[in-house]
């Protein structure tokens, strides 16, 4: 196994942002043609997306699909023979159908719909993509090529890992064409951490893919042509001649757009700016492809040919959704998904990970990271500033995040935040893909974090952290951890828990700094985290009667995968049905671990109905389940891409009881009660899970649910 880069860490991160940055670029006009792009827009040199009145940082499967489906690695134990059937079982587990991560285009013209109705009805992979179930036009379509990056990120200097993965990975929903592209891709990208020469990366993937393969001979031609000298156009004008749209079926075919990725590396002339520009003043599928794109060059040139040319990452401020059964992951950033690429990289190359600034969820150490944060430039602060990666200013890493700020003055504030949940306008603005979420951070959870004031502040400043979160008329509302004082230089590591808030979604964390007079500086947030279980009442906030307002932002929390959710029925809180199968309704994160949830179930046609914790997924979770087979009787099992049951034993029950169910767990140690006494326990003695959400469960029929009370058992 090759060594990792020195810089491993650092060049995942540029990839991701080049992947992130290409995809956002292409994503306003994706689908145009070369003719209608030069008219409207002319040459694409920087983000459109204003002038074509869209959002920059959007839902996108291009992003979703990259991100999500490597997470196989680790839900597998960061095997180096993941097989093709595992990768299937993890589109299973976190894609929810006709809402996340998908083009849901219908079976037969969307090739990722073909083959999740494939998996999902049990036809596992490599065949639930293959040519001989879908047909050839169905099956060499482009997506395998636009979820690869994460793949190759993974196994840096490693071409035969890389390959492999990516062969895994496409044939998932693909194969043919689709399979060779995407191989050829990522042999490229995993090479990048090493190879400087874009013409060895192009020589060493052509190893990877058959002799006679049309991705082979394309890009052969194109490098062919492109050596002549021609202008990049004249060269695109080939490719539309020999390999275009109007030589192959389906909507949008492999070939073309790997040729419009050979196209822009070798007239870019290695440029960043102008390789994007390429890929994109080319039409076709241009998020795809200029995702692509960015990303090899992110690998190969690093943050500086990123940052040669203009301001890309401003806008971007490492920003990104993943909307997905796992709702409390929806809600991150780059420098946290290269992290997790990160991890998965030491693993397969067997080398030992250690997260900046022990694992705190924003530590801004690499190089311009602001994950996400913003200064808060609202008419109620009346105060400028910014924030900004600086160096030093941290205990144990390298980098902070400085917010500066003049002007403040008694009852002015500046702010600097991160968003933790969706805002309305947001979730208006994904039109074609859903923004499904649930918030990271709850009540009950403590919040932590490393402040210093700079050592030029001309007096102290009283810093305090703060949440905001939503009412039930969706306004904002402010919760503050008392201030401290901070002289010039000196550091304070804030513990804050957070306060009840009624059951509503916290919208964003922030800092917040305030004087008793009129003062001008910077403070440095080193790290910020929050850790344990919450302490909350996931129900209509307030026990509202019928009728009466909770939020729509409160409804939204809830990551729906049954065919019915209702809020409040007169009933309960919740109703859920579900025709066939199993339906969740789910809210937390992967993070929750060691908590106790309870809630009054009342099934009134059901073939079982309950409880679910360390919910990690739709595949992934164990259940306290009441069935009314055999007379009765109550089953705690363990979701693992299929069941186990640990437990059970009668418990006779009616439809429309109500009965309630509480569900512990600590490190695979399971205590199951029943209307408060103690009835099931169970320790999964395999791979338990550390930790996940809750959800309530409904298979085959109808349920009513009162609310969902978690807490912690530390």
């Amino acid at each position: 196994m090759p060594k990792l880069p020195k810089d491993y860490a650092e060049r995942v991160y540029a990839g991701v942002l080049g992947k992130l940055i290409g995809v956002y670029l292409g994503r306003p006009f994706e689908g145009w043609s070369y003719e209608k792009i030069m008219k409207d827009l002319g040459e694409i040199r920087y983000y459109v997306h204003e002038r074509l009145g869209k959002k920059l940082v959007v839902t996108d499967d291009d992003i979703s699909g990259t991100f999500t489906f490597v997470r196989a690695l680790e839900d597998f134990g960061y095997a180096r023979g993941l097989s093709a059937e595992q990768i299937g079982q993890t589109w299973l587990n976190y894609i929810v159908e006709k809402k996340t991560i998908l083009w849901w285009g219908g079976m037969g013209i969307s090739t990722e719909h073909t083959a999740f109705q494939r998996l999902k009805n049990g036809i596992p992979a490599p065949k639930s993509g293959s040519i001989e179930l879908n047909g050839r036009v169905v099956a060499e379509q482009i997506g395998s090529q636009i979820f690869i990056d994460g793949w190759a990120l993974a196994a840096p200097g490693d071409p035969e890992l890389a390959a492999d993965l990516a062969k895994k990975a496409s044939s998932v929903s693909h194969d043919g064409e689709a399979i060779h592209g995407a191989v050829a891709l990522a042999v490229m990208e995993a090479l990048a951490f090493n190879e400087p020469n874009l013409n060895k990366l192009f020589d060493e993937a052509q190893r990877f893919v058959p002799a006679d393969c049309t991705i082979r001979k394309m890009s052969d031609d194109i490098r062919h042509w492109a050596a002549s000298g021609e202008d990049w156009r004249k060269t695109r004008g080939r490719i539309e001649a020999h390999y275009g749209y109007d030589k192959w079926g389906g909507g949008c075919h492999m070939v073309p757009n790997h040729g419009v990725i050979v196209l822009a590396l070798v007239h870019g002339r290695d440029d960043f700016q102008e390789s994007l520009l390429v890929a994109n003043t080319a039409g076709w599928d241009t998020d795809c492809n200029s995702g692509n794109v960015g990303c090899l060059l992110g690998i190969k040139n690093g943050l500086a040919g990123i940052e040669a040319g203009p301001d890309w990452r401003g806008p971007l401020a490492d920003r990104l959704f993943l909307p997905t059964a796992d709702g409390g992951r929806c809600l991150t950033d780059a420098v946290r998904e290269s992290y997790a690429i990160v991890r998965a990289g030491c693993a397969l190359a067997g080398e030992n990970f250690e997260p900046p600034k022990s694992g705190a969820r924003y530590h801004f150490d690499l190089p311009g990271a602001v994950q996400g944060w913003r200064f808060e430039d609202s008419p109620e602060c009346h105060c400028i500033g910014t924030a900004w990666n600086a160096a030093g200013h941290s205990r144990n890493g390298a980098r902070s995040l400085a917010i500066g700020y003049c002007g403040l003055a008694p009852g002015r504030a500046a702010r600097a935040a991160v968003p933790v949940f969706v805002t309305p306008e947001a979730s208006a603005a994904m039109n074609t893909y859903d923004l499904v979420a649930s918030p990271a951070l709850y009540s009950g959870q403590t919040v932590k974090a490393r402040i210093e004031a700079d050592a030029q502040n001309a007096r102290a400043a009283d810093v305090r952290l703060y949440v905001r979160h939503y009412d039930a008329n969706d306004r904002l509302v402010y919760l503050r951890s008392p201030g401290v004082a901070l002289a010039s230089g000196k550091a304070h590591e804030f513990a804050w828990r957070v306060p009840d808030t009624g059951g509503q979604p916290i919208a964003e964390v922030g800092v917040e700094v305030t004087s008793d007079a009129k003062a001008a500086g910077t403070v440095y947030l080193d790290w910020l985290d929050w850790r344990g279980a919450p302490d909350v009442r996931l129900g209509v906030p307030g026990a509202a009667p019928e009728g009466a307002p909770c939020g729509t932002m409160w409804q939204r929390a809830w990551v729906a995968s049954s065919d019915v959710a209702r809020f409040h029925q007169g009933l309960g809180d919740f109703r859920m049905a579900q025709d066939r199968g199993t339906g969740l309704l789910t809210q937390g994160t992967r993070e929750w671990a060691g908590y106790r949830a309870h809630a009054t179930v009342q099934p009134h046609l059901a073939k079982r109905a309950g409880i679910a914790v360390c919910v990690q997924g739709l595949q992934r979770y164990y259940a306290l389940l009441l069935s009314p087979e055999g007379g009765g009787k109550l089953q705690l099992i363990k979701r693992h891409y299929g069941e186990k049951v640990l437990a059970e034993a009668k418990f006779p029950w009616a439809f429309d009881q109500k009965i309630e169910l509480a569900l512990s767990t600590n490190g695979g140690k399971l205590r199951a009660s029943v209307d408060g006494k103690p009835f099931l326990e169970a320790t999964d003695a395999g791979a338990p899970y550390a930790g996940g959400a809750v959800a309530l469960v409904c298979e085959e029929g109808c349920v009513n649910f009162g609310a969902v009370h978690v807490k912690g058992q530390g």
